[in-house]
């Protein structure tokens, strides 16, 4: 008899999304995202973090002051970098999993790469500016937004 308390599709996804969060440098708030083809299949996955080149060491992780002492500038968000680290031709039809719903920037990446649905785990900047902004642009064009409720699943990594 198989096992019956199996991570589901969802759970699988975002736990990936999760996990991909953790490489983030950043002391606030640490995104993750897995890009997932109609298939199940990743094709892809980000964190938040500096463009390559950019020492984490050297750029600014502050989110108040003067903004070119700010992150704001210089940090690629983690859907953004998980649509650059794709490698392969199309994502046409596919779903992102993201620890925090996308920024108004990312959003217009993610439509324009063919992301049809938007599976979220926090929304916590809802009702922001930008917030408002991306879930015009998602109902425009036509793609599913929507929260993942975790059910309570822990998943604990030992390394």
């Amino acid at each position: 008899m198989k096992r019956t308390d199996y991570l589901s599709w969802d759970q699988y996804f975002m736990g990936i999304a999760l996990l991909s969060a953790q490489r983030s440098k950043d002391p606030n708030t640490s995104v993750g995202a897995c890009i997932v083809s109609p298939e199940n299949r990743i094709l892809s996955v980000g964190y938040n973090g500096m463009p390559k080149g950019c020492s984490d060491d050297e750029y600014p992780w502050d989110r108040e002051g003067d903004e070119l002492d700010t992150k704001y500038y210089y940090v690629c968000h983690a859907e953004l970098n998980a649509i650059l680290n794709y490698t392969g031709t199309d994502m046409k039809g596919a779903r992102v999993y993201t620890t925090l719903f996308p920024c108004n920037e990312c959003t217009k990446a993610l439509i324009q790469a063919g992301i049809t649905e938007v599976i979220y785990y926090c929304d916590k900047y809802d009702g922001t500016k930008s917030n408002i902004a991306a879930k015009r642009m998602f109902k425009s064009a036509g793609i599913t937004c929507r929260a993942l409720d975790p059910l309570g699943t822990d998943v604990v990594l030992k390394l």
